[in-house]
């Protein structure tokens, strides 16, 4: 993993079957844009997360692709439904080919 970059995740650990719940993540990344240069005057590569997708036993919840302009440390919160117990699975695309994945048991009460 690169220096520096951790991804979080808020799930529950538990909910009955067919609940919808409340999913948070954040990736602590520096995003940067390739437009900024160090300070000997030469470019720093762009490097920013362009991709978030979760999923559920195996089924897609969300895919977002993101562009240049998302800013640093991205925050996403969002709703799914828990058909039964699983594992839900968080993954980051960085342009430089780097995956970012933390993942969450669901257990069904």
């Amino acid at each position: 993993m690169a220096e520096g970059v951790r991804p979080r995740v808020k799930a529950p650990k538990s909910a009955s079957a067919g609940e919808v719940v409340v999913l948070k993540t954040l990736i602590s990344h520096k995003m940067e844009s390739g437009q900024r240069k160090d300070s000997d005057g030469n470019p720093i590569p762009r490097s920013i997360i362009n991709r978030f997708t979760c999923e559920f036993g195996g089924e897609m919840v969300i895919d977002v692709t993101m562009e240049p302009a998302i800013s640093t440390n991205p925050y996403f919160e969002f709703e799914a439904t828990v058909p039964q117990a699983g594992e839900f699975v968080f993954t980051w695309y960085d342009d430089d080919g780097s995956v970012y994945e933390d993942k969450q048991a669901v257990s069904v009460a």
